[in-house]
């Protein structure tokens, strides 16, 4: 059966319209809770959600959802969406649910599901759930006396925040950093600065004063430069960017300096390795990972294992082979000891733990290995079919060029977004003259093409 509702990260649209409105929440509650019904205890879902307005709307209606198939609700407010994860498995619950649409504008949001072990649900269930979907959900629903009701859990995230800082000693403090945490005015505006601060740091705020619709606006890890004039002003020792949803990192050195996900796993890969801590013999990545970072963990002789992109693969491939770090270059960092899917303060936290406890700099301590020279470029493709353009002779044949241009220093990767009508472009190689020329040719045909 063709997909309609999932894409690559669960439910995702523009509020009020197609797959996002209240009718489709009411359904995939219904549908969902009838998927993860299963035995006769009382079943429990919990749900929480990042700032967006919409918010509300879609909580409401996956709640009443979830209630008429018989499940009981338990609402969290504004959570990171790994809060979510772990809270799932802490309060036994059947089923978790994430209000968000990540770090996408506030205009859009979106629906994330866990199964009752806290991980992102596989491909079969999801299909499950898309099969009453579109078949309809007039079976199903509970008899009066079984119809779920609903409770608010206030202390959802306290609860974070004590988990969050268990994962590391207890004997390490933040005393005497100055640390800019941008929360983008999402879901971590409260638990970050909250977190920071109860292990000593001297913490300044951005991107913590939420309205419901600055949600990601010129704010946190996908526009870091705020975070990075901050700690350049004030002095700090450390930047660290999230999300609206808190489940990725990008953190800045003490001169506002860059240091994305590949730094921070390479990072947390080298302590770990040294303390023994690393499983598997190396880490998990995407094909969006710098080759840099692949001949690094060569020299520590540990191997890059590539995944498509997406941190749901990401875990999979890391469950299959027994590691225990893999993340993504825009800064999803999975730590499997601690969380089952990316966690931002988590991650932030390991690279704290590393310049406290070597008493280095961040710009000393984060920046592990060289980058290869990459660009990355996104064609915007409305009113075509990004896959027949793939697949059209001229972008083949472009891509092969460039491909050949590059040779064995270098490589090549095209690809359709997951969430939005673009083709995304990325190339690397040891020239970087070269490898501009070869992705400015690849967008090239694909604009000629899509303008046929």
């Amino acid at each position: 059966m063709a997909r309609k509702f999932f894409g690559t990260d669960g439910i995702r649209g523009t509020a009020n319209t197609d797959s996002m409105t209240a009718e489709v929440a009411l359904k995939v509650g219904m549908a969902a809770g009838r998927v993860f019904r299963r035995g006769e205890h009382r079943h429990q879902v919990v749900i929480g959600k990042d700032t967006r307005r919409s918010g509300y709307m879609i909580e409401y209606a996956m709640t009443a959802g979830f209630n008429s198939v018989g499940m009981d609700v338990l609402l969290f407010g504004p959570i990171p969406t790994p809060a979510v994860a772990m809270l799932t498995r802490s309060m036994r619950a059947d089923l978790g649910v994430m209000i968000s649409a990540s770090h996408n504008p506030y205009e859009d949001n979106g629906i994330k599901l866990f199964g009752p072990d806290g991980y992102k649900l596989s491909d079969e269930v999801e299909l499950e759930i898309e099969k009453y979907l579109q078949a309809g959900l007039t079976e199903g629903l509970a008899a009066p006396a079984l119809i779920g009701r609903s409770t608010r859990i206030e202390d959802a995230q306290a609860r974070y925040i004590e988990f969050v800082k268990a994962t590391i000693p207890r004997s390490l403090r933040l005393d005497g950093l100055k640390i800019v945490v941008d929360c983008a005015h999402g879901a971590a505006y409260k638990v970050a600065p909250t977190v920071l601060w109860e292990l000593g740091a001297e913490v300044i705020r951005l991107g913590t004063e939420p309205n419901g619709y600055n949600i990601n606006r010129q704010t946190g890890s996908t526009a870091p430069a705020a975070m990075c004039e901050a700690v350049r002003m004030h002095g700090a020792d450390l930047g660290i960017a999230l999300d609206g949803d808190a489940d990725r990192v990008i953190i800045a050195d003490e001169n506002g300096a860059i240091i994305d996900g590949d730094q921070v796993m390479a990072l947390i890969a080298k302590r770990w390795a040294v303390e023994g801590r690393l499983k598997g013999g190396g880490i998990v990545s995407t094909v969006m990972s710098n080759l840099g970072f692949e001949r690094y963990l060569g020299s520590l002789g540990l191997k890059l294992h590539r995944t498509q992109v997406g941190d749901r693969y990401v875990v999979d491939a890391m469950r299959k082979l027994g590691m225990n770090v893999g993340g993504e270059q825009s800064g999803h960092i999975v730590l499997s000891d601690f969380s089952t899917t990316g966690d931002g303060l988590i991650a932030a936290l390991q690279v704290l733990s590393v310049i406290v406890g070597e008493k280095k700099r961040a710009s000393q301590a984060a920046h592990v290995f060289e980058t290869v020279p990459q660009v990355l470029k996104n064609v915007r493709v409305n009113g075509a079919a990004p896959q027949a353009l793939l697949e059209s002779t001229s972008v083949k044949s472009a891509i092969a060029a460039a491909e050949a241009k590059l040779g064995a220093s270098g490589r090549i990767l095209v690809r359709k977004s997951g969430t939005e009508p673009v083709i995304r472009v990325m190339g690397e190689g040891d020239s970087e003259t070269a490898v501009s020329s070869a992705v400015a040719s690849i967008i090239g045909a694909i604009e000629a093409e899509a303008a046929r």
